[in-house]
């Protein structure tokens, strides 16, 4: 029952981000009446709104009735609001907006293979979509960037980059991962390379981080231009968006813009190689049916294959945050 009725907890949570519920707290406490007249609620929504996250552990209460107010949690401060410089809501904004109704039609995608987004409905594939609409496109980035970032500190952290100098993130959207490596590693020179349309996002991202000096922008398609060479290669959430023959054309093409010695990895939530375990990167692979039809997400020892295949000498796997992990492979 809890599995079946899911839904109702995850839009719930869903439109508490929408509203900016945790935004509006921040610090703060508030009664239930305050958050109604807040958020422009019916009288009817509370206090069952604020109550229903008390129970699912996304708020907490202090005293009981009208007078009760209502705080966020240590978790929601950290993530869900705003103003925090850990704020991953963006991807919860984005399954809101899009992949919350497009889940309806899950068992159309089951049966038939194909996609069920935007493609669907206006004959126009999801990225043609997104790039159409500069607010949506910058909404969809900074979506990617919030479900990615504790993976990129981890991998900051967790590998040795002290043997390399120079670092090119492909598919670098608002140029995060190259901003935590720099920022982390003061002798890395880092690039984030996307297409000519993101990359003045990454470049106002970079410059608010005050590192311009290390780290660079370069602009092109990675499926028709050669991939700017660097010692360490990273592709984050990047791979799992493309079926078998171009996830391989990614793979060769980092290999041939790296060095001897250079490292080629990529963030992914990566489903164990039993396929029993990693929730997540299962119901994620899910999700790229509906966004992609012929997408998936992939074991460690598919990564394996793959890059032997393509003459990378050894690949290794790093576990990262959650489900997230990353798969190295050397040159």
């Amino acid at each position: 029952m809890t599995l079946g009725a899911g839904f109702m907890a995850s839009k719930t949570v869903l439109s508490a981000v929408e509203l900016e519920l945790f935004t509006r707290l921040g610090s703060d406490a508030m009664t239930a009446a305050r958050i109604a007249e807040q958020l422009g609620l019916d009288a009817r929504a509370v206090p069952d709104f604020p109550d229903a996250l008390v129970a699912l552990g996304l708020l907490d209460r202090e005293g009981d009735g009208s007078d009760a107010g209502y705080r966020n949690t240590e978790a929601t401060a950290a993530y869900l609001d705003k103003a925090s410089p850990t704020y991953i809501g963006g991807i919860l904004e984005m399954s809101n907006a899009r992949l919350y109704p497009f889940w309806g039609d899950l068992t159309e995608a089951l049966q038939t293979g194909e996609p069920q987004n935007e493609i669907k409905h206006t004959g126009k594939p999801i990225f043609e979509e997104l790039y159409s609409d500069p607010d949506r496109l910058e909404q969809f980035m900074h979506a990617m960037t919030g479900i990615s970032m504790a993976g990129f500190h981890a991998l900051a952290e967790e590998f040795d980059f002290s043997r390399y100098r120079t670092h090119c993130d492909v598919g670098g959207a608002t140029g995060q991962l190259s901003i935590v490596v720099a920022g982390r590693h003061p002798h890395i020179r880092s690039t984030s390379f996307d297409l000519p349309v993101v990359e003045p996002i990454a470049r106002r991202t970079i410059e608010a981080a005050g590192l311009s000096d290390r780290v660079s922008t370069a602009a092109g398609d990675f499926f028709a231009d050669r991939l700017p060479g660097a010692e360490v290669i990273t592709m984050g959430q990047v791979l799992h968006d493309w079926n078998l023959e171009r996830k391989m054309q990614l793979i060769q093409a980092a290999y041939d813009a790296l060095p001897d010695g250079g490292a080629f990895i990529v963030i992914e939530n990566f489903i164990d190689d039993a396929r029993r375990e990693n929730v997540f990167g299962l119901l994620m692979s899910l999700n790229m049916l509906i966004e992609f039809g012929d997408a998936f997400d992939f074991t460690g020892a598919d990564f394996t294959r793959w890059c032997s295949e393509v003459g990378f000498e050894r690949v290794e796997m790093l576990p990262l945050a959650g489900p997230t992990g990353a798969g190295i492979a050397y040159k």
